[in-house]
C-alpha cells in the first residue's frame, strides 16, 4: 500500500453535530488513473483505426471477455501490448475500438466475447490472462486506464446490438465509439451513475453491510443507482435509509463527496461519499442487505485480522472509503495481487 491512504485520511471537524469526516480527494484510486489522450476528436476520421492498424508504433491491447495478457517485468505487472502485424487479425465480430495515444503510440484494443485463447506451445511465456478486478490495483496508471476503457466498451458493445427505437441491427462508428442504425442515426455509450457511501454514526462508528450473493463474511459500504431527476446527495440519503433504516443528517455537510471511480461491470461509474448518520437503529431490508452492523476501528481491526469480516477488494472504491474512515491500511491477512 503506498502513502497515498494518508492523504485520503486527512479529516476535519464539520456539520452541526461535530464528528470528523474524511476530507476529500480520495487519491490514486485504482481505476481512475488514466493518464492517455483519449484524442476524442480524432474518432470522427473514418481512416484512424486504418492509419493506427499500419503504424509500426501502435500497440494492440486483446482483451478476451473481459480479461488481458499480463506479465510480471523489472517495473511491475503490465500489459501485454503487441504491434498489430504480432496479433491474429480482427475477427467478424471482434470489436476494434481506438483507446487514444500517450504522444508516442497510438493504442488500440481488440475485444472479443469469447474466452482467452489457449496457447500450448509455451509461445506465451510467462503471460497470464488476468481480469479488471484481479489485476486493476496493481497496474501502472497507463495499462489501469487501457484495461478499464477497454473492457467497459466492450461491455457497452456486447449489450447494445440493436437499436431501441426500430429494433435495427446496429453497426460500430467513429473507432468503436458509436454505434449507428441503417439511417445514421447514433447512440453513444452509457454509464450508469451510481453513489456508494460510508456512513458514520455520532460515536464514529462505520456502518457496512452483507449482501446475499456475497461471499460469507465479506462487508462492505452501501451503494444504489441514481434515479432519474435525482442528485448524489439525495441518493445517498435515499439508499442509505432503504437498505438499513438509517436517516442521514439533512445539512448539506453531512454527505460530503470524496471522489468516483469508473467501474465497467458492466457499466457503472462509483460517486463516492462519506455521511453522517443522525439514528443508529438498523433495520435491513432483507434484500438487497442481509445484514448490517457498525464498527469502531478496533472492532473492525480485530474482526478483519480474525477473518470474521472480508473487507472489499483492494480494487474497489469501496476499499478506499473504508480506508479513509480507518486512517490507513486494512490489516488483512495475506492481502496482495490477484486477490
Amino acid at each position: 500500500m503506498t502513502n497515498h491512504a494518508v492523504d485520503a485520511t486527512s479529516t476535519e471537524s464539520g456539520g452541526s453535530r461535530g464528528v470528523a469526516l474524511p476530507a476529500p480527494p480520495l487519491r490514486d484510486l485504482a481505476l481512475s488513473r488514466q493518464h492517455l489522450d483519449r484524442a476524442g476528436a480524432r474518432r470522427s476520421d473514418p481512416a484512424l483505426l486504418e492509419r493506427a492498424w499500419s503504424a509500426p508504433g501502435t500497440r494492440v491491447l486483446r482483451v478476451h471477455a473481459g480479461r488481458a495478457p499480463v506479465v510480471r517485468t523489472a517495473r511491475g505487472l503490465e500489459l501485454v501490448l503487441r504491434a498489430p502485424g504480432e496479433v491474429p487479425a480482427p475477427g467478424p465480430e471482434d470489436l476494434v475500438l481506438y483507446l487514444g495515444t500517450d504522444g508516442e503510440a497510438e493504442f488500440v484494443a481488440v475485444v472479443s466475447a469469447e474466452a482467452e485463447p489457449e496457447v500450448a506451445d509455451g509461445s506465451a511465456g510467462d503471460e497470464e490472462w488476468r481480469g479488471l478486478r484481479e489485476v486493476g490495483d496493481v497496474l501502472g496508471d497507463r495499462d489501469a486506464g487501457l484495461l478499464t476503457e477497454a473492457v467497459a466498451m466492450g461491455n457497452w458493445h456486447a449489450v447494445t446490438r440493436f437499436s431501441p427505437r426500430t429494433g435495427e441491427p446496429l453497426a460500430p462508428a467513429s473507432a468503436g465509439w458509436v454505434k449507428t442504425e441503417p439511417g445514421g442515426k447514433e447512440h453513444f455509450p452509457r454509464t450508469d451513475a451510481a453513489v456508494i457511501v460510508a456512513v458514520v454514526d455520532p460515536d464514529d462508528r462505520l456502518l457496512l453491510g452483507h449482501q446475499p450473493v456475497w461471499p460469507a463474511n465479506r462487508y462492505s459500504v452501501l451503494a444504489g443507482f441514481v434515479e432519474p431527476g435525482e442528485c448524489f446527495e439525495d441518493t445517498v440519503r435515499r439508499e442509505v435509509l432503504e437498505e438499513a433504516g438509517i436517516v442521514v443528517g439533512a445539512d448539506p455537510e453531512d454527505v460530503r463527496y470524496l471522489g468516483s471511480q469508473p467501474w465497467p461491470f458492466p457499466a457503472s461509474l462509483m460517486v463516492g461519499f462519506v455521511a453522517r448518520a443522525v439514528t443508529t437503529d438498523i433495520r435491513v431490508d432483507g434484500e438487497e442487505i442481509a445484514l448490517a452492523r457498525w464498527f469502531s476501528r478496533d472492532e473492525l481491526a480485530q474482526e478483519v485480522r480474525a477473518g470474521r469480516v472480508l473487507p472489499p477488494p483492494a480494487v474497489s472504491i469501496a476499499h478506499r472509503l473504508i480506508e479513509a474512515w480507518f486512517g490507513g491500511p486494512l490489516p488483512v491477512p495475506g492481502d496482495g495481487a490477484w486477490t
